[in-house]
């Protein structure tokens, strides 16, 4: 689980079909890198990806310090791959620049929303216009299955960012958001051109919704559930009355 609040910048390249590698930028550390072990999660441009191993001098599982990683290793699945922007890159190509963030630990603070980094599908960037106080980027959307999750007002994580929708087509085939500077600088957003593919995952508590509209609880002798079925006698058993 995320939050959707990036915490440093990386290139992946890929070393096969299917391994991927994520190093820090010109030598620079990451922060986040020194607290991480084998196994755990982090989202690579909204995408949750697993440690494997890790670049660099240190070769114990944890690194309180931080010094020596530069980086990590992790596997891609085909699923991965043909859902993500992640397939888009291929062995052979230079590095990309993606958006790092570790995952949610017990007492973190959740300033954005939840974000599983399972992948929805990919959309593209249509527009960036910067403003007086923001800039506002409308995208595109690619694959089917997404727009029923763009609601006014609602969360969305493009490449991993928690991000406001402002408005979205009526039938959601795409969608705008107002960024501010600090998230702009921070991420990957400000070096996309338009058509750049961006993946795009709707807030899981629509889903949930959406699940249980699927299947209504069956209803009781009074029109009710049947955990829900209060009536005079339900009422009398329980000492009202």
């Amino acid at each position: 689980m995320f939050t959707g609040l990036v915490q440093g910048l990386g290139h992946l390249t890929f070393l096969n079909d299917y391994q991927v590698q994520i190093h820090s930028l010109g030598g620079q550390s990451l922060d986040f890198l020194g607290s991480l072990a084998l196994g755990d999660s982090v989202a690579v441009d909204g995408v949750c990806l697993t440690v494997e191993s890790f670049l660099g001098t240190a070769s114990h599982g944890r690194n309180p310090q931080g010094q020596g990683w530069s980086g990590f290793i992790a596997a891609t699945s085909p699923e991965t791959l043909r859902r993500t922007t992640l397939g888009q890159s291929s062995p052979g190509h230079g590095p990309r620049l993606v958006n790092l963030e570790p995952s949610l630990r017990v007492g973190d603070k959740l300033g954005g929303h939840f974000v599983t980094g399972h992948i929805d599908g990919i959309g593209s960037l249509m527009s960036a216009e910067p403003t007086a106080t923001s800039w506002v980027l409308r995208f595109q959307v690619e694959s089917p299955g997404i727009a029923r999750y763009l609601v006014p007002k609602g969360s969305i994580a493009v490449n991993g960012i928690s991000l406001t929708v402002a408005q979205c087509e009526p039938r959601g085939e795409s969608f705008e958001v107002a960024v501010i500077p600090h998230t702009f600088a921070a991420t990957n957003l400000q070096h996309l051109r338009s058509g750049d593919g961006v993946n795009l995952e709707g807030d899981i508590l629509g889903k949930y919704v959406e699940r249980l509209l699927e299947f209504p609880p069956e209803k009781g002798p009074h029109g009710s559930s049947p955990d829900l079925d209060i009536s005079p006698a339900f009422l009398a058993e329980h000492g009202y009355g």
